[in-house]
């Protein structure tokens, strides 16, 4: 086990959290993810896609967007491994991957949503 002197000791056992620290391309993974979270259009979009499939005429239309626009938010999620696609004759239909990482951050989304949101009513 390696001996970690920090420049301020705070009577705090450093050298068991410095020995289990993740390397910085793991955080650099995890700060790319939450790029692409980072666009309320692409967190409604991949919102959307966790609950249906979808083609991307449709996910305009619900967006009220052009289907070029959608298409680069889709770009985007799918680069980053949040949301599939696959064909059905001429028509391509996405949904959200069955990843653990996008089943955590769908879960991860409705858990913030819920706790800052203001509901309907209230």
């Amino acid at each position: 086990m390696e001996h970690y002197t920090l420049p301020h000791q705070h009577n705090q056992p450093m050298s068991q959290l410095m020995d289990h620290i993740p390397e910085s391309e793991n955080f650099q993974t995890t700060a790319n993810i939450f790029k692409q979270l980072s666009d309320p259009t692409r967190i409604r979009i991949f919102w959307i896609l966790c609950h249906c499939e979808e083609c991307v005429i449709n996910i305009s239309a619900m967006m009220d967007m052009s289907s070029p626009a959608v298409a680069h938010h889709l770009r985007l999620l799918r680069s980053s491994g949040l949301i599939e696609a696959h064909r059905e004759g001429k028509e391509t239909y996405y949904r959200a991957s069955k990843s653990k990482k996008a089943q955590t951050l769908h879960h991860m989304i409705e858990q913030i949503m819920d706790i800052s949101c203001i509901k309907r009513g209230e």
